[in-house]
Parts: C-alpha cells; sequence; structure tokens
C-alpha cells in the first residue's frame, strides 16, 4: 500500500494562508450561498426596473438563490449606483446599471461620487432600447398636436407653457429633451422624477405635457391610448412601433439620436468567475425565443454580450456622450 507523503505543519499553515489570500475565494467557492440583490437606480416601473425584474427572474431559475430587485432612486441614479460602488465585491450585490449612470452622469455632473470605470466590474449589457417621445393624448388632441412638427409649432407658439418630464437629471430621457430643445430653439420647463414610473403617471395625468421616455416603459400607456408617440429617438425606426417615425425623420433634425442602454455591474474587484457566471446565464436566458420576443415587443434589443466587450461598449459610449452633453448645454451640480 502507498501512503501519501506527510506535509510539515508549518506547510500546512503557509498553504492554507496562501489560500485565504486568493481575492474572493471564500465568496466564489460557495457563491450564491444566499440571496443576491440588483440594484435598480430608479423607482418602480421604468424600463430598467422591468429589464431588471426580467433579469433576476431568469437568474434565480438558474442559480440556487433568488435575485431580488432593490429600487433605489434619486439623483439621475447616482443613489443607487454609488450604494453598489461601495459594497462588498462578494457577488451579493450587483447594478443594473443604465447609459445615464455609466456613461453620461460623468459629463452631467461636477461632482460625481463614483468613478463609472473605476468603481464597477462590467458584467453583461442586457438590451438597447431607443427613447421615443410622448405626449399627453387628451392635450395633443385638444391642441392639434399630431406629429413633431406640430408640437415643435406650438411650442414656438407658447414659449415657457410646456413641461417636460424625465426619470432624472443626467439619464438619457432628460439629456434626449435637452437635445431635443437645443436643436430645435424651443424652451420647456424640466420636471426630473425618481424614475420613469412616476414621471409617466404625471404625463398621463396631464401636469407634464411630453417626455422622452424609454420605450419599454412607455408601450402599454401608448398601446392604450392613455399617452401618445410622435417619433422615436434612434436614429432608425423601431419595429415595435410601426408607423411612427425618427424625430429625425419627422421633424428635419440631422443626426438626432439618443437611445438608451441597460446592463448588469458589480462593484470594482468583483471575481470574474463570478462575473462570468451571471453573463453566461443572462445571455443564456436572452437567447430563448420567449425573452427574445418579450424584449422585442417592448421595443428593446436583447445583447447579453461577455464582461470584456461590455467593458469596451462603455469606454466608447463614454466617448460619445461627451460631446453630447457639452453641446445640449445641460449641467447638474
Amino acid at each position: 500500500m502507498h501512503t501519501l507523503p506527510s506535509i510539515p505543519r508549518r506547510g500546512l499553515l503557509a498553504l492554507a494562508a496562501a489560500t485565504l489570500a486568493l481575492p474572493g475565494r471564500a465568496q466564489q467557492s460557495g457563491w450564491p450561498a444566499r440571496p443576491v440583490k440588483i440594484v435598480v437606480p430608479f423607482a418602480p416601473g421604468g424600463t430598467t426596473d422591468i429589464l431588471a425584474r426580467a433579469t433576476a427572474a431568469a437568474l434565480s431559475q438558474a442559480f440556487p438563490q433568488q435575485f431580488i430587485v432593490d429600487n433605489r432612486g434619486g439623483a439621475g441614479g447616482n443613489i443607487g449606483a454609488e450604494q453598489v460602488a461601495r459594497a462588498a465585491p462578494d457577488g451579493y450585490t450587483l447594478l443594473m446599471g443604465t447609459v445615464g449612470t455609466q456613461s453620461i452622469n460623468k459629463w452631467l455632473y461636477s461632482k460625481l461620487p463614483f468613478d463609472p470605470q473605476k468603481d464597477f466590474t462590467p458584467i453583461t449589457l442586457v438590451a438597447g432600447v431607443p427613447n421615443v417621445m410622448v405626449v399627453n393624448a387628451e392635450k395633443a388632441k385638444a391642441r392639434n398636436i399630431n406629429t413633431v412638427a406640430d408640437f415643435i409649432r406650438y411650442a414656438k407658439a407658447n414659449p415657457g407653457k410646456l413641461n417636460m418630464a424625465s426619470s432624472g437629471n443626467g439619464t438619457s430621457i432628460h439629456l434626449a429633451g435637452e437635445l431635443f430643445k437645443s436643436m430645435t430653439g424651443i424652451y420647456m420647463t424640466h420636471f426630473p422624477f425618481t424614475g420613469s414610473g412616476p414621471a409617466l403617471m404625471s404625463l398621463v395625468s396631464g401636469d407634464m405635457d411630453v417626455m422622452f421616455d424609454n420605450l419599454p416603459s412607455s408601450m402599454q400607456l401608448i398601446k392604450s391610448g392613455r399617452i401618445k408617440a410622435l417619433a422615436v429617438t434612434s436614429a432608425q425606426p423601431s419595429a415595435a412601433l410601426p408607423g411612427v417615425p425618427t424625430i429625425e425623420q419627422a421633424a428635419n433634425l440631422k443626426g438626432f439620436e439618443a437611445s438608451s442602454w441597460f446592463g448588469l455591474l458589480g462593484p470594482a474587484g468583483l471575481s470574474p468567475d463570478i462575473a462570468s457566471r451571471i453573463q453566461q446565464e443572462v445571455a443564456k436566458a436572452l437567447g430563448t425565443p420567449e425573452m427574445k420576443e418579450k424584449l422585442l415587443l417592448q421595443g428593446a434589443n436583447p445583447s447579453g454580450n461577455t464582461p470584456a466587450q461590455f467593458a469596451a461598449f462603455i469606454d466608447a459610449e463614454l466617448k460619445k456622450w461627451q460631446p453630447v452633453v457639452k453641446n445640449s448645454g445641460a449641467k447638474v451640480d
């Protein structure tokens, strides 16, 4: 019989110390051992929330623990994003980041409580969506506003009388409106909310006149006729809204484009193994016919790319939005 060679006690202690020194090793081995929180940096009801809940449901099926959505709205998404940036990189606190939190806010806010690149670990891009210019249906009918051109004419004839809702300062919804204002020369009073949900309710009630919302969160209200879609903000029309033109087409605003995207991130230092496991399961879920159809019907284009691809995408988006924010004149102190 052969026996294994014995290891001196000093050698065992050294081996144990080396194992414990590996970053995240203890968390990786049994992850997830408890529920995982996905922070949504906006109020319930918006596209960020819709996509986060769909993603959480898919991950809860794939792993032996529940993935729970935690809404932390405010400051254009900065409050929720900062919470994740300051969390332990153990895989139990994730962020459903947006084009606003990861690409726009750096250029919009004079003081940002986190670095969108250094303080996060990109996991995967979940989906990209166009924004849609929506107005209160009853007000639009009373004002004979059926097109973007009608809206611009009314705004110029009634300066200062229109209220523009957004999901918060620094969001793509806000910035799309600022870009529209600067390119058309009209003035609207901006009212930031803590998310698309409450902003849309204010639009439906008639307190607000217009919003450049993410398409998925507006879709059901558009279909019900409670709000009216005038145009989409993307470079191409959306298959989810047949017959609705782009703003560039509808108002002859060459180069107008302000789309949104949403993706999962963890705090800086998150284990590559955990990030990869999450990405693979999200990609698998997004690749199913059921999920694809569900998202496409809402106007969202599913992705599921790798952590490295998502990191490169965020870098490119930061470069893209810097001149857009500067040219729009938007600034938040």
